[in-house]
């Protein structure tokens, strides 16, 4: 029910409660129909630091700041459009002359809430912003039964979700006793422009009494951060935010008149983490750009993984097209080195003017041969590119003003492993980049790119830069709107809700290791939907058939990223090849409206068994891949939504050694795999 001093704002999926009557307005809590009735909330609807004016009390958190409670109400209003209901509150605080507009999104019939906060500085003096929380959520449960999920993300082992009791960070101190709320929280910080190195820019929170999850994510590709710790009342508050000036070094001065506008978060709401996946994942496909990209799903091949490793020529380029087109891939990009002229592939700190390399591709056609090559054969030509770098060798280094640099506070520019790191902020970098496109797109008509990002710093300015990153993507695919953009950073560094909301790809790791992968694709649907992620499948004319068929299984629930020597394979192991991608081609119109789930809980990194399944809308099918990595021979899955349904078919669309798969209504799918490592695609309808 609607409490007589609130005001209750949402739709039929997710309604979320606020007090704007008191002095200080406060969110009181959200749930979905038939959820127990929250207890309401106690905190600010916004928190936030000035220089001048930092905490209320010890400690920086997203809660307890001097100013939000001084925040008062001034004017709140509702919207809805193009399936989307907006919610501004407006705040104000009398004494320094600061606006907040705590801004709030939900996709009508998802039980997802976006937010981000808005300040304007209507004062007369200069006001310095050290942090402001994007949303600050309380009215959750007591941190006596929740569980606490986080991801680790380091290179080649992405994705490693673990958990843990709440309590664990946040004890009970005896509230009663002290009349202070706990200092404890837990924190999580995610610095520089690799955002998801050492942690995925996400969370849950899970009821161990009822199953209700809490899943959100920060949107910020310049450093962010969440904390979660107990309210009053013994209940949990959520704090999620962008870069602070504590944890990053970073401040925005707001002249009078000024605004500033802080990253979006998000939060779903879900029956378990497997329900708030799925509407976090409808959430997503919601607020990317548009493409066509993401209804087709092209195959692409990628010349790099476990092939040719940044040393393409012409030579060797020209029959792995032809076995590429062959196998049935769509798109061919050529990778790292294309640009490389120097005998010794010192090209690291020299990388900057992108123009082929006269010496890896010789002759009048130049590269032209290459990308010629690849329309001849049905494909779409793409080509790598790290565009935010420039060698300190490089003669663009000395072409380009420093202030086209991220410098530090001295003037310097920003120098790591030999690179200097471009400011998209500046009319300069943005021309040097654009002049780059239109001669690789525009004139030699490449329609494919994968940008890289090899280099992490934490310098001034970051947050305005990847904002200008965001932008000059987004105007790329305005001039070219049929061109697909990967994002990469090492692989899956920059893994961030901002940077997938513009690119159509999103690398998932650089592993090497096709048995080390499973973990790794079974977890990118947690972080990318699962049309978006692109898993390596790298067979080897020297591998078993049996290990062809796993390397190629890994990748059919995800975006298939081809590579491999498919030039020297046999004509049957090319067999092999061909059919993996023709059974991807068969089910991938399926792929980009399903939701994702797994059997086995989410994957630890050193399990036997690996399992994800995903689930297509309303009565589709479902498809379950399972992995062996060693352990016993034959496993029962339970596959929840289908529990107890009879007459379920179990089909094996895909198979690396012995296997079989069928279903038992009273277990679930029971799946049989006869040597390690093994796995299946099985499909149940």
């Amino acid at each position: 029910m609607t409490r007589d001093f609130g005001y209750r704002w949402g739709h039929s999926a997710l309604t979320v409660d606020f007090d704007l009557g008191g002095d200080s307005p406060r969110m009181l809590g959200m749930a979905r129909p038939d959820d127990p009735e929250p207890p309401p909330g106690t905190l600010p609807l916004v928190d936030l630091t000035l220089l001048g004016a930092g905490t209320g009390w010890s400690g920086p958190r997203f809660r307890g700041t001097a100013l939000g409670p001084r925040l008062r109400y001034r004017a709140h209003h509702a919207t809805y459009g193009d399936g989307w209901h907006h919610l501004s509150v407006e705040l104000h605080d009398p004494a320094g002359g600061l606006t907040a507009f705590a801004e709030y999104a939900s996709p009508d019939g998802v039980a997802v809430l976006r937010s981000r906060v808005r300040l304007r500085n209507d004062g007369s003096r200069e006001l310095t912003v050290r942090s402001v929380g994007s949303l600050l959520l309380a009215g959750l449960p007591s941190p006596d039964v929740l569980d606490v999920h986080r991801a680790r993300n380091d290179w080649l082992a992405e994705g490693r979700w673990y958990g843990e009791a709440l309590r664990d960070s946040v004890p009970d101190i005896g509230r009663d006793v002290h009349e202070h709320d706990a200092r404890a929280a837990l924190r999580l910080v995610g610095r520089g422009s690799w955002p998801t190195d050492g942690h995925l820019a996400m969370g849950a929170l899970e009821d161990r009494t009822d199953g209700r999850c809490w899943l959100w994510q920060a949107e910020s590709a310049a450093g962010w951060v969440w904390d979660a710790g107990e309210a009053p009342a013994r209940q949990t508050y959520l704090g999620v935010g962008g870069p602070t000036y504590d944890d990053h070094g970073w401040r925005q001065v707001l002249a009078p008149g000024a605004e500033f506008l802080s990253e979006y978060a998000a939060v779903a709401l879900g029956d378990g983490f497997d329900g708030a996946l799925a509407a976090l994942t409808s959430y997503r496909r919601l607020v990317r750009r548009p493409h066509p990209d993401h209804e087709r799903l092209p195959v692409v091949f990628n010349d790099y993984m476990n092939t040719l490793m940044g040393d393409p020529t012409t030579e060797k380029l020209l029959p792995l097209i032809d076995a590429a087109a062959r196998a049935g891939a769509e798109y061919f990009c050529v990778d790292a080195g294309w640009y490389d002229d120097t005998a010794d592939g010192g090209w690291w700190d020299s990388v900057g003017a992108w123009r082929p390399s006269a010496r890896r591709f010789p002759g009048d056609g130049g590269i032209g041969v290459v990308l010629e090559r690849i329309r001849e054969r049905g494909m779409v030509p793409g080509l790598w590119l790290e565009p935010e770098v420039v060698g300190v060798r490089s003669p663009v280094a000395v072409e380009l003003p420093d202030a086209a640099f991220l410098r530090h506070d001295d003037g310097s520019r920003v120098t790591e492993q030999g690179r200097h790191q471009l400011d998209l902020t500046h009319p300069a970098a943005r021309a040097h980049l654009d002049k780059t496109v239109d001669r690789i797109v525009g004139e030699w008509g490449v329609g494919y790119l994968k940008l890289d990002y090899n280099i992490t710093t934490s310098a001034p300015g970051l947050l305005e830069h990847t904002r200008a990153w965001r932008a000059w993507v987004a105007a790329v695919l305005d001039r070219y709107p049929s061109l697909v953009i990967e994002n990469c950073a090492s692989g899956g560094m920059r893994m961030d809700g901002a940077s997938l909301s513009v690119t159509q790809l999103q690398s998932t790791s650089d592993q090497q290791d096709p048995v080390r992968y499973p973990p790794i694709a079974a977890a990118a649907p947690t972080v990318v939907p699962p049309e978006q992620g692109a898993v390596w499948a790298y067979p080897q004319p020297s591998y078993a058939d049996a290990e062809i068929g796993f390397t190629l299984g890994t990748a059919l629930l995800g975006r298939v990223h081809l590579s491999g020597h498919l030039d020297e394979m046999s004509e049957r192991q090319l067999g092999l090849v061909r059919d993996a991608v023709a059974t991807y081609k068969a089910i991938r119109a399926e792929l980009r409206t399903a939701v994702p789930f797994w059997p086995l809980g989410l994957p630890g990194w050193a399990d036997e068994w690996v399992a994800l399944g995903l689930r297509t809308p309303v009565e589709g099918a479902t498809y379950v891949s399972v992995w062996r990595r060693g352990g016993v021979g034959e496993l029962t899955l339970p596959v929840r939504h289908l529990a107890g349904a009879e007459g379920v078919r179990a089909e094996v669309l895909h198979a690396a050694g012995g296997a079989m798969a069928e279903w038992d209504a009273t277990g679930g799918l029971r799946v049989r795999l006869d040597s390690t490592p093994g796995m299946v695609l099985v499909r149940l309808a």
